[in-house]
Formats: structure tokens, sequence, C-alpha cells
């Protein structure tokens, strides 16, 4: 069932030159059908926060559960349309300068006493970053990231162990040539072993909300993965000419990865690191582990 031409509902059957799929796409995006607009605001909320207004965004249905604030799901989907004009990009900047982005992380107690599972949204839920976002994380504050948008997809990254029917006869480069996790290119039989240890999804299947798991296997991909190691060394090579003081090189390498400056009793710590014999690429290594850099808080 489909919205025919006066905007009720009914079905709208395809003629010999045409297979119903633009008549359907304009019932799905038509104005006055909420439940497309209502279901893309859920999922761009919990990208921005973790967790749906609907904490099920594959089931609006009967068997799902009810958005915690149903108003303000209904107002922000109408806002996508008439105020956004379908533009998710500034979707996310009215959500990232809301004060519910804003609040602090850390809940008072009267309000975790209240409302434990945070239902009242009176706190900001610490997350971590999802697998994608982990990897452009550590280019974006190494400065290798590679802006450039658009063009082909860069080949899947090989290593010794990924064998299998249908491997490709080359392999592309570790670092995936610096650019976003979003240009690389994903094969289901040879999938990167960093980006599944951060819960990236086997992409067999729709996914409408990742599970977000905290192993072992994470902390070790952190400290042994190549990719990492590479870009530690390269970084720290970067910043040898920076001009500026040691300190200063330090300051400006805590800014990139952790987004301020450091306290002086943090800063002490890494000279005292580096004064000892420590490597200042083992220090920017370790700067990737810190639960600071892979969570947003």
């Amino acid at each position: 069932m489909i919205r025919d031409a006066g905007g009720g509902v009914g079905a709208a059957p395809a003629t010999a030159s045409e297979s119903g799929r633009l008549a359907l796409a304009r019932s799905v995006a038509a104005e006055d059908n909420l439940l497309t607009t209502r279901v893309w605001v859920n999922r761009v909320w919990q990208h921005v926060f973790g967790r749906g207004l609907a904490q099920d965004p594959d089931n609006f249905g009967l068997l799902g559960r009810p958005p915690t604030h149903p108003e303000l799901l209904d107002r922000l989907a109408d806002r996508f349309v008439r105020v956004h004009h379908w533009s998710t990009k500034s979707l996310l900047r009215e959500l990232i300068l809301s004060r519910a982005f804003r609040i602090s992380s850390r809940p008072l107690p009267a309000s975790a006493e209240r409302d434990p599972e945070n239902s009242a949204w009176h706190h900001f839920p610490v997350r971590r970053l999802d697998a994608e976002d982990l990897r452009d994380a550590v280019l974006v504050a190494s400065g290798r990231l590679d802006r450039t948008i658009g063009g082909p997809s860069v080949p899947v990254f090989l290593t010794d162990f990924m064998q299998g029917r249908g491997r490709p006869a080359e392999s592309g480069p570790a670092d995936g040539g610096n650019r976003r996790t979003l240009y690389l290119e994903v094969r289901r039989n040879f999938l990167n072993p960093f980006m599944l240890a951060f819960d990236f999804p086997t992409p067999f299947t729709t996914i409408g909300r990742r599970s977000s798991s905290n192993v072992p296997a994470q902390s070790l991909a952190m400290m042994n993965d190549p990719l990492l190691q590479q870009i530690a060394s390269s970084w720290s090579d970067r910043l040898f000419y920076v001009p500026s003081s040691p300190r200063g090189r330090l300051e400006s390498a805590w800014k990139a990865a952790f987004g301020r400056p450091p306290e002086p009793s943090e800063l002490t710590l890494c000279e005292e690191f580096l004064a000892d014999g420590g490597m200042l690429q083992d220090l920017l290594h370790a700067f990737f582990q810190a639960k600071e850099f892979q969570y947003v808080f």
C-alpha cells in the first residue's frame, strides 16, 4: 500500500513501463508521512547520543519500546522537513548545539537515584567511539587524515592470516591511504581485524543498533595493530619539525589527541617518561590507548 497522487493511501500499480519504485519512494518521502522522518531522526539522535529516543530503531510497531520523549521526537521530525529541508547535516548541527549534548556526563546523585537508566537524559551518556570513528580519530590526531571528498574506494589491507576463497590478488595499503574509513573497501570474507575488535558489524544484514562491548581484544588491538604503531611513529617524526620547545610540542600533541590542554600534573608525567628514556613514539601510542581518546564523555 502506498500513497496515491491525492495524498491518500491506496494501491498504485505500476504500468507496463514503470517498476513502481518511484511511486513508492514518493510515498515514503511524503511530507505528511511522519513515520519516515521519525525513524530517521531517531537514528540520527542515536548516532549523536549513543541511544535513540526510541531504543528499538528497527521496530516502531507494537513490539518496540515507546520513545521516552514522543513529543520531542515528533517535533524534531517536523523540523527535519520544514526547517532543515531533509538536511541531515543541519539536523546534526541542531542536536550538537543543544543543551542535551553539552551537559555533563557526570550525573547528580539525586538524579541518578530517581532515574538510574537516564531515561530523562539528565546527563550525557558516556559511549565509546564506533570502529570507523576511532580509526578516523587516530588519523586526525596525528595530522595524517586525507580530507579529500569522494573518489574510488581503497582496496582492503590483507594480513597474512586473511586467507580464503575470493582473496584479492593484491592488498591495499595498511593505512588505507590515510582516507576516512568511509572510503575503505569492505569485503564480507576479508574484514579488517582492527575494525572487528571494535564491534564493526558483519555486512550480511542491516543492523539498526550496534553492540558495544568492552573486551581485552580491544586493548590488544590498540597496542599491537601495525597501523597504530606506524601512525604513532610518523606523528613523532612530524612533531620534531614543529617550531616550538619540547614542552610546547607535548602540549600540541595532547591537544590534538584529547581536545584540551594538559593539566600540569599530566604534562609533568609525560616529561618524566621522556626524561627516563621513554620514546616519544611510545608516548603518542599510549595516547591512543587512553579511555579519554576512545570514549565520548
